[in-house]
């Protein structure tokens, strides 16, 4: 373990090994090397990817106590020349280190323990030993943590036995009896970890917690460190600007635009609430006013509760009325049947309705007086009604 190269040296990117073993398992094709600077997924840091003699290294694990390179084809010679990626090496160097102190930061100010942690592609996270964590704790742990940070502190790795590693202050108890890897910030942070780190805590940048989250009993807080912190804040200044010039304000003003947008679309909202309304009227007149005995209709985005509203006031006010009333609303039909109780025509609306339903492949029900239903947008609604009346 002492000997691996990236252990030795974290800033290795380019490195020549022998083959030791190939093979495929369930993760795909491997290689075994001698040496290697390629971290394997571990301790809540993902493995390192980049290539093996131009071949991509797609994953790394540690299997049996050997390191397995999976690359996406198989690597046929007797010595490799590696090369990692030092883009994703140096981003999981600054997130795990910033992960160590925003930990430290935490227990320092609050006692608040990392029972897990877990470094993702978006957010790094860790899981703090408590149900809630204030607005000001979280600030306070932050700019503890980003001292930290511009202080340049040293980050320091040694290996250790455990009854060495007992004489110092570790920040939670080792699992490990064996060597153990300490990874030191002098004064501030002792914890036992075999991930990659930088040299000084300033190369971390900034530490930025982002958002929390209740996860059972504990609170999950998600950060991110260093360029990712920068890129974000690019995405952000771009999706302003862009919100900016939508609302024709500057940045400084977009909440007071996006307010006003929200009060003028409520007051758009009563408008249509108001005209739609007033068109539902138009309709119930004119159907209750028909002079033939079973009446239809078709209505482009009219909802459910709006064709039933239609067709109870219609046969309310003209009890001697049927109609059938059909609506294009979301790629689908929706339909009402309904007979006035001074009906002379002989149907049923339920079984009227349970005779069309196929047409659209629907589903429905409801009483001789009364039914509704509804389907896929097969048919065009007024292909629809032309069946409805020749099925009454």
């Amino acid at each position: 373990m002492h000997d691996l190269l990236y252990y030795k040296d974290a800033y290795m990117t380019q490195f020549t090994a022998e083959v030791v073993q190939t093979g495929t398992d369930d993760r795909g094709t491997y290689v075994i090397l001698n040496n290697t600077a390629f971290y394997p997924e571990g301790g809540g840091q993902p493995n390192d990817v980049g290539t093996l003699n131009g071949v991509r290294v797609v994953d790394v694990q540690k299997v049996d106590g050997d390191i397995r390179h999976y690359t996406e084809s198989p690597i046929t010679t007797t010595d490799v020349n590696g090369e990692v990626d030092w883009h994703v090496r140096f981003d999981y160097m600054q997130q795990h280190a910033g992960q160590h102190i925003l930990t430290a930061a935490f227990v320092e100010q609050f006692g608040y323990e990392t029972v897990s942690f877990h470094l993702g592609s978006d957010t790094v996270t860790i899981d703090l030993e408590t149900e809630q964590v204030t607005a000001d704790e979280l600030k306070r742990a932050e700019d503890r943590a980003n001292e930290i940070v511009r202080l340049n502190l040293p980050i320091e790795t040694i290996w250790v036995t455990a009854e060495q590693a007992a004489t110092y202050p570790l920040r939670k108890q080792l699992k490990f009896t064996d060597d153990v890897r300490l990874v030191i910030i002098p004064d501030f942070d002792y914890n036992g970890c075999g991930g990659t780190h930088p040299r000084a805590t300033g190369e971390v940048a900034m530490i930025k917690i982002m958002y929390t989250e209740r996860m059972k009993q504990k609170t999950r807080v998600h950060f991110m460190c260093g360029e990712r912190v920068r890129q974000n804040i690019g995405e952000r200044k771009r999706i302003m600007q862009q919100a900016a010039a939508l609302l024709s304000r500057p940045e400084s003003d977009i909440a007071i635009g996006i307010d006003a947008l929200l009060t003028t679309n409520k007051q758009l909202e009563k408008q249509l609430a108001a005209a739609r309304e007033a068109l539902l009227a138009i309709d119930i007149h004119k159907l209750s006013t028909a002079t033939t005995p079973f009446v239809t209709a078709s209505f482009e985005g009219y909802s459910m509760q709006q064709l039933q509203k239609v067709a109870r006031t219609v046969v309310q006010q003209a009890p001697h009325q049927a109609l059938a009333l059909v609506s294009h609303i979301d790629d689908k039909l929706q339909v009402v049947i309904a007979k006035g109780k001074e009906s002379t025509l002989t149907f049923q609306a339920n079984d009227l309705l349970k005779a069309v339903l196929p047409t659209i492949n629907g589903r429905g029900g409801g009483k001789p007086d009364f039914a509704q239903g509804g389907g896929e947008a097969s048919v065009s609604a007024q292909q629809l009604i032309a069946t409805i009346e020749g099925q009454q």
